[in-house]
């Protein structure tokens, strides 16, 4: 009687910060014993991405060697969305059990997520039907400190693994920095928007130049489901989203409007 060996599961790991990116190598780290891990990452950095990908140009794929057992590192020469689509169809060897991204050098919370290449690539890897997680410190040095959370990275990939994710829905993680969390809160986006964006300089020859900057100012600092109001809290916070960007509520008002 033939008996059927055990599969262990198959993690997929990206982000937008590169494969040289100490945060994504921390997040390997953090799950390498719960299954086999095929890191899929941008050969440079691409942050604020979102979900873009690469049209009307080649890609090309490389791989890193790796003394890691079980864990194998590729390189895409595109974007995040890149990464994951490209990896799906050409590296992955079957449809993987679980996709990470990051662990990202600086927040996601708010309305970042528009920008995100980090979870341009979570939301790509959720409309392939996969449970996915993207993880983000508040904090951009590459140099930031991210052991602090590793019980919680841990035990939330442990939970999404064994127990999976609603159809059609994936995490948005953010970690504060420089601080053991809290604890973890299951909490909105906060509403808000961004101010001063560009700065304005002058090269030596007298023409202007633009370099993107600004803050982002949440509009509801009290409101208590928040992600930013936890974050401020030393709590991480964790935001169910979903690539369907459909307002139902305003279906039949647009109905009424446009008849």
């Amino acid at each position: 009687m033939d008996t059927e060996i055990p599969t262990r599961p198959l993690i997929l790991i990206s982000n937008d910060d590169s494969i040289d990116a100490p945060g994504i190598h921390h997040l390997v780290e953090c799950v390498r014993a719960m299954g086999d891990v095929i890191v899929i990452a941008p050969k440079e950095p691409h942050s604020g991405q979102s979900a873009a990908l690469t049209v009307g140009e080649p890609l090309k794929i490389g791989e890193r060697p790796c003394d890691t057992e079980g864990v194998r590192l590729f390189t895409v020469d595109g974007t995040p969305v890149d990464c994951v689509k490209l990896g799906l169809d050409a590296i992955v060897p079957r449809k993987p059990d679980l996709m990470l991204c990051g662990i990202n050098h600086g927040s996601n919370s708010g309305t970042a997520i528009t920008y995100s290449g980090t979870m341009g690539a979570v939301l790509e890897a959720c409309m392939e039907k996969i449970p996915a997680v993207g993880f983000s410190l508040l904090h951009h040095s590459m140099k930031a400190d991210f052991t602090l959370s590793t019980s919680f990275v841990v035990d939330i990939v442990a939970r999404v693994l064994e127990k999976g994710l609603p159809e059609g829905v994936c995490l948005n993680v953010n970690i504060p920095a420089k601080v053991v969390p809290e604890g973890i809160k299951v909490c909105r986006a906060a509403h808000g928007h961004w101010s001063e964006e560009y700065k304005r300089y002058l090269s030596p020859s007298g023409m202007p130049f633009y370099w993107l900057t600004g803050r982002f100012v949440n509009e509801e600092p009290d409101a208590d489901d928040t992600d930013e109001y936890w974050l401020n809290r030393r709590y991480i916070s964790v935001v169910p989203v979903t690539p369907d960007q459909t307002a139902f509520a305003a279906i039949r008002p647009v109905e009424d409007l446009l008849k």
